[in-house]
């Protein structure tokens, strides 16, 4: 139960990291195209990744096998999924339905995970996620209606997104943290460099007006070794020990912390509808983290009405 706590409180500063860095983000691939931001960015973290391994590991590629790399690279062909499908579904559809719909995988994991892993959801996790569900609706509720093909992409990168909690659930007990890492950002890097060489100016990254200035490369080193190289073997090392719909509620709290760094680095203001959707967020998440038998007490405490 202690390590539950502990992997729960550290996946937790994941969740801020990521939530933290994403003004930082915005403002970089405001200047590089995505594809080959995250492709610089994960390319660089999978070097920092390989430095690690090779000075800490020993005999590091005697622990690589078929299962192993096959395993790395199915997480991330499911990561770069989710980044792929949501990036291409910001040019159809809005930020905030975006923020919703990508958001949506905390109510896909837990099927998945019984889908998957036969794990049956208890009780305030199934609360929890329903109460985050509405915060979430909350917190990036836009007032837009009807249904494109970007919210459609955006609902396929959540399906991406959860099924890359489920999948590191599966894998993470089973091979060493630090190797599953590098392997599926090592994945991540390559399909993203291979998707700005097809789609995007990926020789925009090297021209003076970006390697002059420190912006966009302090970026891109910043969110590889902390956003990346930090926060994804930490959410590797950690699934082991906490069970899938926990890991998808804590990530929920990504918005949160982006709309509160948002605020205090950005000048962003958030709506008090807005406001109430981060509360029930953190609601959702906190009541997950109940034991199942304070639910049952609450069941049989309820008064029965005679007849």
């Amino acid at each position: 139960m202690k390590k539950l706590y502990v992997a729960d409180i550290l996946l937790l500063f994941v969740a801020f990291i990521w939530g933290a860095t994403f003004v930082i983000i915005q403002n970089a691939v405001a200047v590089l195209e995505p594809f080959t931001f995250n492709g610089l960015r994960f390319l660089c973290a999978a070097l920092f990744l390989f430095i690690w391994m090779i000075f800490f590991y020993r005999r590091p590629f005697g622990k690589i096998n078929r299962s192993l790399l096959g395993s790395g690279i199915v997480l991330g062909l499911w990561l770069f999924s989710g980044y792929a499908l949501q990036t291409f579904g910001l040019l159809y559809t809005t930020s905030s339905k975006a923020g919703f719909l990508t958001g949506l995988n905390v109510v896909l994991v837990p099927i998945f995970a019984f889908l998957i892993l036969k794990h049956k959801p208890k009780l305030p996790a199934v609360v929890g996620v329903g109460i985050a569900a509405i915060g979430l609706y909350l917190l990036t509720a836009g007032g837009h209606t009807g249904f494109n093909i970007g919210d459609l992409l955006e609902f396929l990168c959540a399906i991406a997104f959860g099924m890359h909690i489920v999948f590191t659930a599966k894998y993470a007990s089973h091979y060493p943290a630090l190797i599953l890492t590098l392997i599926q950002i090592s994945t991540v890097a390559l399909l993203n460099l291979g998707a700005a060489f097809l789609f995007e100016d990926w020789a925009e990254a090297f021209s003076p007006a970006v390697v002059g200035g420190t912006g966009v490369w302090f970026a891109i080193l910043f969110t590889a070794l902390l956003a990346t190289v930090i926060a994804y073997l930490a959410q590797t090392a950690l699934q082991k020990y906490s069970p899938p719909t926990h890991v998808a509620l804590i990530l929920t709290m990504e918005p949160v912390f982006a709309a509160i760094t948002g605020y205090f680095w950005a000048g962003d203001r958030l709506a008090s509808v807005a406001i109430l959707g981060c509360f029930l967020i953190f609601m959702g998440m906190l009541l997950a983290e109940l034991p199942e038998k304070v639910f049952a007490r609450f069941r049989r405490s309820k008064p029965t009405v005679s007849e």
